[in-house]
């Protein structure tokens, strides 16, 4: 018998009392009803004069939701952020690149007045000299303080005038390159650009202001001279300025003194002090600043003592303790041609000689 509120015979098979209703996970809340495009007219609606029973709604029209906001506000800003960097990238917008002009470069040897001064101890040699107060080495070569110009950071200022410092000390201080054993590590600092007369002036050697290995580094003669101390004493300067909106230019003004004996001559023999005065002139575009390269625009020398009468082309070849100059000038030298190195040749100031 059933209960006392279920029919006579039972709930009936597949009823809402009996077995799993298929409809009982639909559930029509509040919002489902809203969403639903077609209305059935109220009672009182339908006494009028209705002939359908239902009517169509109009879409609803739904905001944004926070989750699709802030989607949009993200796409904003990346697209945003994306103009800024374009416009303010830290290496300005790319320029047309100009070709590196070639080096010129101008050496001039200084011949000694009289006999090459000279003792055993280089130390005292230098403590008696103008060097005297020079700092040892790279030490020699400082950074001056640095601060942007009008199109370029200070961080870029900073990496040309690094960068030209490193030249330096590669192309004038290393033993390896003193000696005329390697130029690879100037070598590797110079701009692409000027890498084919880089190697002609060392293949070719040529006194024609363009392809002297000693206008691109110290380059003594091994077969002449060694270094008697690998303490090299250094002094000088760089200044770095913008040339124009694209270029950054350093200059840089150095003199370096040796000291020197014969090549395989014993540790007692006689040293003497060789002085090299070098004024370089160096170019930096945006990419020289990005690969760390130089582009050398020129290169003035001054080295003594010499023989105005020796070829200083491609090695510097120093007078040592006890010898002096030859008489006479450069050989061939032409007075008018004007561009010519060996057509210049300067007298070494007794005041730039140690004194013994």
């Amino acid at each position: 018998m059933g209960g006392p509120g279920d029919p006579p015979e039972g709930t009936p098979e597949g009823g809402p009392g009996g077995g799993e209703d298929e409809y009982r996970s639909v559930v029509f809340d509040e919002s489902f009803v809203r969403a639903a495009r077609l209305q059935e007219y109220s009672a009182k609606e339908r006494m009028a004069d209705h002939a359908p029973a239902v009517r169509r709604r109009p879409p609803l029209h739904r905001g944004l939701t926070r989750q699709a906001l802030i989607l949009v506000l993200l796409i904003a800003v990346a697209f945003g952020t994306a103009i800024y960097m374009g416009v303010r990238h830290p290496y300005g917008a790319p320029q047309t690149r100009r070709p590196a002009e070639p080096l010129r470069m101008t050496v001039i040897p200084l011949a000694p007045t009289g006999k090459v001064p000279g003792t055993a101890d280089a130390e005292y040699l230098y403590a008696h000299s103008p060097a005297a107060q020079y700092e040892v080495g790279a030490e020699g070569v400082p950074l001056p303080a640095s601060r942007n110009t009008a199109h370029f950071s200070d961080s870029q200022v900073v990496t040309a005038l690094t960068t030209a410092k490193d030249y330096i000390v590669r192309s004038s201080l290393y033993p390896e390159v003193l000696t005329g054993r390697q130029v690879r590590p100037a070598r590797s600092l110079v701009d692409a650009d000027q890498l084919d007369q880089f190697d002609q002036s060392f293949d070719h050697p040529a006194a024609d202001s363009r392809h002297a290995p000693t206008g691109w580094l110290v380059r003594l003669d091994p077969s002449r001279a060694q270094l008697a101390d690998d303490r090299i004493r250094v002094q000088g300067d760089l200044q770095a300025t913008e040339s124009d909106s694209g270029t950054l230019e350093v200059t840089a003004d150095h003199t370096f003194v040796y000291a020197l004996r014969p090549t395989g001559a014993a540790a007692n023999a006689p040293v003497s002090l060789f002085t090299v005065r070098r004024e370089l002139t160096f170019r930096f575009t945006r990419d020289d600043l990005r690969t760390h390269q130089v582009q050398l625009v020129t290169s003035y020398v001054q080295a003594g003592p010499l023989a105005c009468a020796e070829d200083s082309t491609s090695y510097l070849r120093p007078l040592l303790a006890g010898q002096t100059a030859r008489t006479g000038g450069p050989a061939g030298t032409d007075p008018y041609e004007t561009d010519s190195p060996t057509a210049l040749c300067g007298t070494l100031a007794a005041g730039a000689q140690p004194k013994v």
